[in-house]
């Protein structure tokens, strides 16, 4: 069934990007067009879809959040820093009081001023089903970001404060996923966010121009953007939907795009060989199966969770990638300042996970029948159905046999926020996810806390432990970073020795883009700064 749908997919793609040839053909020198392994143009409102690949080129390009990433180096671990916000701070009395200072005299790319209002508006375009702008759409994207807020009001024109439910440090994390959209471009619009979607207006240092659906989206610089230092150098930037790898890769090689985000393994090296870039970096990501816990999920069995990641090759799914992958050992890397001292040695150990699944009653005879949702392709997915495919004859091996519910990313993403029990999960008993681990609130708490199972977060398995709720609870109260680390390192362990997921791999998110590509830095980050890349007038 896999294989079926790779060619089919590769078919309906490749006649997309041979479409796109005619109109791309003529392109100024200064424009760079993107081969991204989305489906569709990511929701162009603000507050994106299509996971971090939509906020990487329709987020933090288009628009601001009050706190933004440094994008800056491919050296160092990406960090917060100031941006529609100047500055942010906790009350030293009363820990669930937060300051924001704003930058002045910041402009929407259709004119009107950023102010403390357009904050409030944003938020209530998110959280306040009866405010005129409230967006279920950007709502279902951007709620669960900002779970720990409770209430924000205007102190100044430059000041905002927002309230959190209780002490949370790590509120910064969350506020840095909410972009800044225009009100008065909503209000010229005739306050419909349809309309607002084929004109958007952010503070970004990028302005959208075109907008045709699973077709491509164009963007020209802001010349006028705050920081200087990040104006585009780039006459245009092109996004095209690509799902399908060997199209992605055809059409970069046949020069209908400059970039490709995850090429193909298996083209690597004759791209390579062909003149092409490879630009790979670590990057706060894991690939994994998330596990339903809900009454009935064979998951609940401990055996079992540890047998399942006993029995995956992972330096055989490195080497099926290319050598593009980081076998995992726990839920964040190896290396990563949170990752502590586990006891639960992830590793290839197919009698230890025949023995577990044995001492639970199952064997390659009488084997452990799963269904688990995949997508074909998608935001950090990597390459998901040949994965699967290795990862599913690993587990057949052992006795756990497994059947795939194929669907698109954005509907992996719905299932995702809907939860283990809804009917749009289709009975599955885990999802194939790929994680955004930046930070203690995306990285850790979202998945398991027991008041995040949905509709409230995107614990989609319905977990619910009180010692980790302690644990995350620590963490929201521990203001100062080092002895923060210290909770977090409790927290993976437990993640690690109670085989709470299915630990796969890890990505380096690989791209592959013509010679002519120039400037680009890439940052240890889902998110990328496209404004220091210039286009080359020779070579390919």
């Amino acid at each position: 069934m896999l294989s079926r749908l790779r060619k089919l997919g590769a078919r309906a793609a490749l006649a997309g990007a041979l479409a796109l040839s005619a109109s791309t053909a003529a392109l100024a020198q200064g424009t760079l067009r993107i081969g991204m392994t989305a489906s569709d143009i990511p929701l162009t409102t603000g507050q994106t879809d299509n996971g971090g690949e939509g906020m990487r080129f329709m987020g933090y390009t288009v628009y601001d959040g009050l706190i933004n990433w440094d994008l800056s180096s491919a050296e160092l671990a990406s960090d917060l820093v100031p941006g529609l916000a100047t500055s942010w701070g906790v009350d030293a009395t009363d820990k669930t009081k937060w300051t924001f200072k704003l930058r002045p005299g910041v402009k929407f790319h259709d004119g009107s001023d950023f102010t403390a209002d357009a904050v409030v508006w944003n938020l209530d375009k998110l959280l306040k089903a009866d405010a005129p702008q409230y967006d279920p759409r950007q709502s279902a994207q951007g709620k669960t970001r900002i779970p720990a807020v409770a209430s924000y009001r205007v102190v100044d024109p430059l000041t905002v404060e927002i309230t959190t439910k209780a002490p949370d440090a790590t509120l910064p994390y969350q506020i840095a996923w909410i972009m800044m959209s225009s009100p008065a471009q909503w209000e010229k619009l005739g306050k419909s966010w349809d309309a607002f979607a084929k004109q958007p207006s952010g503070t970004g240092p990028w302005k959208l121009t075109l907008f045709a659906p699973r077709e491509r989206a164009e963007m020209v610089p802001f010349k006028e953007y705050w920081d200087t230092n990040r104006v585009p150098k780039l006459d245009k930037l092109v996004l095209i939907p690509l799902p399908e790898a060997n199209a992605r890769t055809a059409a970069l090689r046949s020069g209908q795009v400059d970039w490709i985000e995850a090429p193909a393994p298996d083209s690597v090296a004759s791209l390579k060989s062909a003149g092409f870039t490879i630009v790979t970096n670590a990057y706060p990501h894991n690939w994994t199966w998330h596990l339903s816990r809900v009454e009935g999920s064979p998951w609940n069995d401990i055996r079992v969770r540890k047998a399942a990641n006993l029995a995956i090759d992972r330096d055989g799914l490195k080497e099926l990638l290319g050598g593009l992958a980081i076998p995992a050992k726990g839920f964040m890397p190896p290396g990563h300042q949170w990752f502590g001292h586990p006891t639960f040695d992830i590793k290839y150990d197919p009698d230890a996970a025949k023995k577990l699944l044995a001492e639970a009653g199952y064997s390659p005879a009488k084997p452990l029948k799963l269904k688990v949702a995949i997508s074909a392709s998608g935001s950090g997915q990597m390459q998901p159905l040949p994965m699967n495919e290795f990862v599913q004859q690993n587990l057949a091996d052992v006795g756990i046999q497994v059947d795939y519910e194929v669907v698109e990313w954005n509907t992996l993403i719905n299932i995702w926020r809907a939860g283990a029990k809804a009917d749009i999960s289709r009975g599955v008993s885990a999802i194939n996810y790929s994680y955004f681990i930046q930070d203690p609130f995306t990285g850790f708490i979202r998945h398991l806390q027991c008041n995040f199972a949905p509709p409230n977060g995107t614990n989609w398995g319905y977990y619910c432990d009180p010692a980790m709720d302690k644990l995350f609870d620590q963490v929201r109260n521990t203001f100062d970073k080092a002895e923060q680390t210290k909770v977090l390192e409790k927290v993976h362990e437990k993640y690690v020795d109670d085989a709470l997921f299915i630990m796969i791999t890890h990505d380096v998110n690989p791209r592959a883009m013509s010679p002519k590509v120039k400037g680009f830095v890439q940052a240890q980050n889902w998110f990328q700064d496209f404004s220091k890349i210039t286009m080359a007038t020779a070579g390919r």
